[in-house]
């Protein structure tokens, strides 16, 4: 039987990779604390873009869409869901609000755990909401051929709840322990969630919303301003290969976090790298909206489309940004990619 004990496995995982990611969290986490008092309003519209930018990747990687139109309705709550999929992503979006709002006063308890699965299906009708599995189930791929195959076989269904009473207390035990960094044993906890998958449905969104979760009661905010869902989407590859390697003996207690950890920080490490790159033009005071918008396209390696401009600086007007990308492709200062609603931009650095 699989034996839960982060403390043992803690020191292990203390390798130079690891730790300076670590440390390089705990700086940014510092610098994000300066940032949270300017442009209080543009921060709220980092929080409402975070959202919806959460709401869809967390859901995309499971298959689960609707138009850009309809999930934005969706999640500011100006419509109701009317497909599967759309109560699915509304079930999402009140997970996401209530972690948001409430992560001081929601501890990590099985019965928690299982409250916020029930309001992840609210919407559907489903009766496997807030409920453990009845049926074991396995974590397979399927090719275009149409071959199957197994990757993981989970913890069978009669050892669920078990299995997920003695991984809570586990945490609670290791988080006790003033010596171990919350941040590092967030992939460890995510990671044996994973392995025992608990419900029939929604391990994957459940992951990533317990992964919020953590983070927020560790003291590691970011995930409120920057979607730490829409990195692991993009990279999800990473994500799997990441997943799959750490989960390698598990069941027989000979399994490396190290993968999967590397993985995750790397996740948080490139959010907060993200806001504080965005907060910082925010708080520029010696450039103009114009010149933000020439700088964050600069600072763009590759192609960016003018709604990603506008997200990264929410509080320039659409006239203005349209304005700007006018004068500095009339400058030659960058290149416009033509693609109907896709059209792009990229510096030119032939110029540099």
């Amino acid at each position: 039987m699989r034996n839960y004990d982060f403390i043992s496995k803690y020191e292990t995982l203390l390798s130079p990779v690891i730790v300076a990611l670590l440390s390089q969290i705990h700086e940014f986490r510092g610098e994000q604390a300066k940032l949270m008092g300017t442009k209080e309003d543009t921060l709220i519209q980092f929080v409402e873009i975070a959202k919806i930018q959460s709401t869809e990747a967390s859901n995309k990687i499971e298959g689960i869409y609707t138009s850009d139109e309809r999930l934005k309705k969706i999640v500011r709550e100006k419509t109701m869901p009317k497909t599967r999929s759309e109560k699915e992503i509304a079930g999402y979006r009140d997970v996401l609000a209530t972690i948001h709002e409430s992560y001081d006063y929601i501890p990590l308890r099985p019965s928690v755990i299982l409250q916020l699965h029930r309001d992840l299906y609210k919407y559907s009708g489903l009766s496997i909401g807030g409920r453990y599995k009845d049926s074991d189930n396995i974590i397979e791929e399927t090719d275009a051929a149409g071959n199957k195959t197994v990757h993981f076989q989970p913890v069978p269904a009669w050892e669920t709840s078990e299995a997920m009473d003695r991984l809570c207390a586990a945490h609670d035990e290791a988080r006790r322990d003033p010596a171990l960094d919350p941040l590092l044993l967030m992939p460890m906890f995510i990671l044996d969630f994973l392995c025992i998958h608990p419900f029939n449905d929604g391990n994957g969104r459940m992951s990533r919303l317990l992964t919020l979760l953590l983070l927020y009661r560790a003291g590691y905010a970011v995930g409120r301003y920057i979607s730490i869902e829409g990195l692991i989407e993009t990279s999800k590859e990473t994500y799997y290969e990441a997943l799959q390697e750490s989960s390698a003996g598990w069941h027989e207690n000979a399994n490396d976090y190290a993968p999967f950890a590397r993985y995750m920080l790397g996740v948080v490490a490139a959010a907060y790298r993200e806001f504080n790159d965005r907060a910082q033009l925010l708080t520029a005071p010696e450039l103009s909206k114009p010149d933000r918008v020439r700088e964050i396209i600069k600072g763009t390696l590759g192609k960016i489309t003018k709604a990603e401009i506008m997200e990264k600086c929410p509080d320039i007007a659409q006239i203005t940004v349209q304005r700007a990308l006018s004068e500095l492709v009339k400058s030659g200062e960058i290149i416009k990619i033509s693609g109907g609603r896709y059209t792009s931009y990229t510096w030119n650095r032939e110029r540099d």
